[in-house]
């Protein structure tokens, strides 16, 4: 066995390109990884600080909606209030009116401020004392409605008393009115004149001027009728005014307007037509005789011719005339 002799060979550490390629990468990386994970914890904090801020951002606008969610509530609780004031307010008057313009006006810049999408913080807290502001005015608004009720207790209570003492003057005149028109109706009746002895003529108009009396009805040309007013003592001296009506034989009245016939109301309040009117001055408490004459525009006519007087509505007398057929047996 042949063996062969070689020289001992030196231990020399034998290097790896794959080892140390592996090396350096793990050298590298380690940079790398804690690049990583510092961009990674950047991000985790920002999104943790975004968050945050999302949350603060939802919170304060949560905030906002509730105030203003309160605010609009205060503000209706007050204009029911209000409403509730103005229903039971009978009467206006200029300071009423005043209070209701400014109260208008002012719930109408509230409601401006919370309707806004996004007010801000200085707007809510502008409402909000606006709010307080507008419930003082309602509370002088309703002190003024009581102050207003007060009045019309006492006005209405005064104008109870002032009626019923208007109404007991009114009943005490009305009675003293009745009193009154009772004597005066007693006097006006007891001044009632009363006719008396009465004489009815025919009177013929002779071609001479003269006259001459006449019972043939067809040579009447005139009626002279006189009589006697009995002497009054409640009757006033003046002139007195008497109606004659004179009633033909076929029972009309005769009543000619072109010689001054009308109408006259009698006691009863009737309408009545009269024949003459004739104006007498009478003299207080004197028995007095009247006399006129009655000229018709149309012959008269056989048979009685009826004559009644009448003063104050009521009739004083009468007196009635035949006239006879003329001609030889007449």
């Amino acid at each position: 066995m042949a063996f062969e002799n070689f020289p001992p060979s030196e231990s020399t550490p034998s290097t790896n390109p794959r080892q140390q390629k592996k090396d350096w990468r793990t050298l590298l990386s380690i940079p790398l990884i804690i690049a990583l994970l510092g961009t990674w914890g950047y991000i985790i904090w920002d999104k943790s600080k975004t968050k945050d801020e999302i949350q603060k951002k939802d919170f304060q606008y949560s905030a906002v909606i509730s105030e203003k969610d309160t605010l609009q509530s205060l503000l209706e609780e007050a204009t029911m209030r209000y409403d509730i004031l103005k229903t039971t307010n009978a009467k206006n008057d200029s300071t009423i009116t005043s209070k209701d313009r400014n109260i208008a006006a002012k719930k109408a810049q509230i409601q401006s401020i919370l309707s806004k999408q996004h007010a801000t913080a200085a707007e809510l807290k502008q409402a909000k004392e606006m709010i307080a502001s507008l419930n003082t005015d309602i509370a002088d608004y309703k002190a003024q409605v009581e102050l207003l009720k007060g009045q019309n207790v006492v006005l209405t209570q005064e104008k109870e008393v002032v009626t019923k003492e208007r109404n007991k003057v009114r009943q005490e005149y009305d009675s003293a009115k009745t009193v009154i028109k009772q004597r005066e109706d007693i006097i006006d009746v007891g001044s009632t004149l009363h006719a008396a002895n009465f004489t009815i003529l025919g009177i013929e108009d002779k071609r001479n001027g003269k006259e001459k009396e006449t019972t043939k009805a067809k040579k009447v040309d005139k009626i002279r009728i006189s009589f006697d007013l009995d002497e009054n003592r409640i009757a006033t001296s003046g002139t007195k005014d008497l109606y004659i009506l004179v009633t033909a034989p076929d029972g009309k009245p005769i009543a000619v307007e072109a010689l001054g016939s009308g109408m006259f109301t009698t006691r009863e309040g009737d309408q009545k037509s009269y024949t003459q009117k004739v104006n007498v001055n009478y003299s207080q408490g004197q028995k007095q005789r009247v006399s006129f004459d009655w000229k018709q525009n149309s012959p008269y006519t056989t048979g009685d011719y009826k004559i009644e007087v009448y003063h104050n509505g009521f009739k004083i007398g009468e007196g009635t005339r035949h006239f006879k057929k003329g001609g030889l047996f007449g």
